[in-house]
């Protein structure tokens, strides 16, 4: 017993020296018990109410979600947010032609008229949180009759549902108010989120692409790095301030709480914190987890997204309007792919294998010696799923990467298709009386057409699907055997001869949906097009279809297979955590992130990356310099700004003592996806940057944190406020904000 009990010691020492680090995502309503008297001896000088104050304004009530999985932040009294240029990018797309280049020149309004809407972007604030765990288990409780499967204790919608329900209608009839309640350590607490969305946001600002995006792909997840990633958009409300769809009569929202900005810059070990959004990180993953996160997941991901940005880009490079198309397609590939390829190096270069046997050895003394078997049995039941259903899981992620996501046929709606054979088939057999078969023709040709006007709509490309789709099949057909591909894909082998080009050829040349000949044939005269035998016997047939249908027949057969995984898995991490918790008190973790507002701190620091190489903590202007490269359209600088920059022009925003203009800077904070257009804030509460990214090597921290590495990559206020007021000429939202 004394042997396993020194152990035990010796485990939690190493332990809670790994943990030391400026790591962690922490809830805002938590800090006082958790790390403020930290955060205030690296140099924050505010109290823990000015972060989160349930009863009045605080720093969290100037901090929003933008859109689906981003942040931004509110800079002025009159509702202006500012946010990642990426993170806008697909609004900036949207409001993008060949004669408006929005995404090539930039976009700046210069009065409130010249302001974009957006419809479908909302913003949110959160009003509140609450510790509702105790609630949640009285539901589970009194319903748990009706869970027959043991699900609801990570179901969205039975979660929501109880949140309603102790919301009241009172609270839910105020306009643009959402409650959700999210569970945390895999369902052992829970806390509920009051929400106010505001529907009408409109477009204000934004650099062009070679400043916003400068350094495109090659420099994404990179250090040294040189982007002014920033764009800036409006909350309107209506005339009392409330949430309200887009309006001519909506005016700007007076907010609650809006940043104040410093120009006074930063220095090596400054304190830092970021408030925002992390979207999901696996810091309690079990060694076994990890291997197959490294092993399938990511190799699956990185061999597959290689293919297809290929010949993408080699599309996009051809052709200015097919780069507007597919710059943000291209880009969300490319985010990905590098992740993986980086989480792959951390996860080998710190061995988080073994961390994290550490942590299950860990948490296995403490439950023999406190006997509590079941800790161990939940760690058995998660190593076997895990290997029971490696095959499946391999084929899954070859299916998503490799076809669904990248082929983009693969998707074709078939909802019209199969209406329209129904009606038709219908018909034949005299199931139905001619008034109503002329009744489905009709709703059935209506639906074929907004189906195609859906898949064919300007993000779209028939040639560069054709080539793409060649590419991704090419590999996907070599990689999983005959017998596990979708069924359709016998006619590679049976009717090409293994000839995949000829295949995917045949494909668009004969598919309604391959080209806009084909359809507007049908389209000029559906009935005359359907009263030809032939026409009906290729519609039937026709490959596109029969293709998407085979690919979703078999995304749904491995979705099956694998859900019978889903809730032992859930059951069992549940359990493990639970041991965790037990065994290091409620307040030494923090939960995984889950696009809940949360804060992280650390210092503003340089690293090494490598043996002999020091990056330093502020990359300038200069260095934008250095790196144009006029026939790279990643690395192609505006004229404006190499006038600029020339004419030492930076107004008051130049590194004091130095002259030089600051572009971005790297902090310890611990971030991820969903942090992007996070505030980032010195000791005071002042703005100093925009989070934008993180450093390659520091990407493996979604599992663990690594001190020697992670970095976020911010942008550096005083280059956004020099881009807007003398790149842009934009002085008017300058005069809007409150600087120090």
């Amino acid at each position: 017993m004394w042997k396993k009990f020194l152990l035990y010691l010796i485990l939690c020492c190493s332990y809670v020296f790994i943990a030391s680090a400026d790591e962690g995502m922490w809830m805002l309503h938590l800090l006082k018990q958790q790390k403020f008297s930290e955060m205030r001896k690296l140099g924050l000088q505010l109290e823990d109410y000015d972060i989160y104050n349930p009863d009045g304004a605080s720093l969290k009530d100037a901090v929003v979600f933008f859109g689906r999985g981003c942040t931004g932040e509110v800079i002025s009294s009159k509702g202006l947010v500012l946010t990642n240029h990426h993170c806008g990018y697909g609004q900036i797309q949207n409001h993008s032609s060949l004669e408006n280049n929005y995404l090539d020149e930039g976009f700046w309004a210069m009065t409130k008229a010249e302001e974009l809407p957006n419809p479908g972007l909302t913003v949110t604030f959160i009003d509140r949180m609450e510790d509702v765990t105790d609630y949640v288990k009285q539901c589970l409780e009194r319903d748990k009759e009706k869970d027959a499967d043991g699900v609801f204790f990570l179901s969205p919608s039975y979660l929501n549902g109880i949140a309603r329900e102790r919301a009241g209608k009172e609270l839910l009839t105020a306009p643009g108010t959402e409650v959700e309640i999210k569970p945390f350590f895999n369902g052992n607490q829970y806390y509920m989120f009051t929400k106010k969305v505001y529907p009408d946001v409109r477009l204000v600002g934004a650099p062009p692409s070679s400043i916003g995006k400068f350094g495109a792909d090659t420099d994404n997840w990179m250090w040294p790095r040189h982007t002014g990633d920033f764009a800036l958009f409006r909350i309107y409300a209506d005339r009392e301030g409330n949430p309200a769809a887009y309006s001519p009569e909506n005016i700007p929202l007076k907010p609650k709480r809006w940043l104040n900005i410093s120009t006074g810059g930063v220095d090596e070990n400054d304190f830092a914190m970021i408030l925002g959004f992390p979207g999901t990180t696996h810091k309690y993953y079990t060694s076994w987890e990890v291997a197959e996160r490294r092993d399938i997941d990511n190799n699956v991901r990185i061999r597959m997204r290689e293919a297809r940005q290929q010949a993408m880009l080699e599309e996009m490079l051809d052709d200015p309007a097919v780069k507007i198309q597919y710059a943000s397609k291209y880009s969300g590939s490319t985010n990905a792919y590098k992740n993986a390829i980086g989480t792959n190096w951390a996860i080998d270069l710190r061995d988080f294998e073994q961390l994290k046997r550490e942590q299950q050895n860990r948490l296995l003394e403490w439950a023999e010696i406190n006997r509590r078997p079941e800790y161990m049995e939940a760690l058995n039941e998660i190593e076997r799923i895990v290997e029971e259903r490696a095959d499946l899981r391999y084929r899954s992620w070859m299916l998503n990467e490799g076809i669904i996501r990248g082929v983009e046929f693969a998707s074709v709606p078939q909802k019209g298709w199969n209406m329209l054979i129904r009606a038709v088939d219908s018909a034949k057999a005299g199931e139905t009386d001619s008034l109503r078969h002329r009744e489905d023709m009709e709703r059935a040709i209506l639906q074929l057409m907004e189906d195609y006007s859906r898949f064919a709509d300007k993000d779209y490309n028939a040639g560069v699907d054709r080539k793409v789709s060649t590419a991704m099949l090419s590999e996907y057909v070599g990689l999983i055997g005959k017998e596990t591909q979708p069924s359709f894909f016998e006619h590679i082998s049976a009717g090409f001869n293994g000839d995949i080009e000829a295949f995917v050829n045949h494909i668009f040349d004969r598919s309604l949906f391959g080209n806009s000949e084909n359809f507007n044939r049908f389209a000029s005269g559906p009935e005359a097009f359907l009263a030809d035998e032939e026409n009906l016997t290729r519609l039937r047939n026709d490959p596109m279809f029969l293709f998407a249908r085979s690919v979703t027949e078999e995304s749904l057969s491995l979705g099956s297979q694998l859900g019978k995984y889903d809730i032992p898995f859930s059951l069992a991490r549940r359990t493990y955590l639970e041991g965790i918790l037990a065994m290091d008190g409620p307040y030494t973790h923090f939960p995984d992130a889950n696009l809940t507002l949360r804060l992280t701190y650390g210092q503003v620091k340089g690293y090494r990356p490598r043996d002999a190489v020091y990056y330093a903590h502020q990359t300038t202007l200069n260095g934008v310099i250095e790196k144009e490269d006029p026939k790279n359209w990643e690395f192609v600088v505006p004229e404006r700004l190499k006038e600029l920059y020339e004419e030492n022009d930076f107004g008051t925003y130049a590194i004091m003592g130095d002259g030089r203009m600051p572009v971005n800077f790297v902090a310890t904070t611990h971030t991820t996806g969903g942090n992007s257009g996070s505030p980032v804030l010195n000791g005071k509460g002042e703005l100093i940057g925009i989070n934008f990214d993180r450093n390659w090597e520091g990407v493996g921290g979604d599992i663990q944190y690594l001190p020697d590495y992670q970095r976020s990559i911010i942008v550096d206020i005083r280059y956004v406020l020099f881009v807007i007021d003398r790149f842009a000429g934009a002085g008017h939202l300058i005069e809007e904000l409150d600087m120090n």
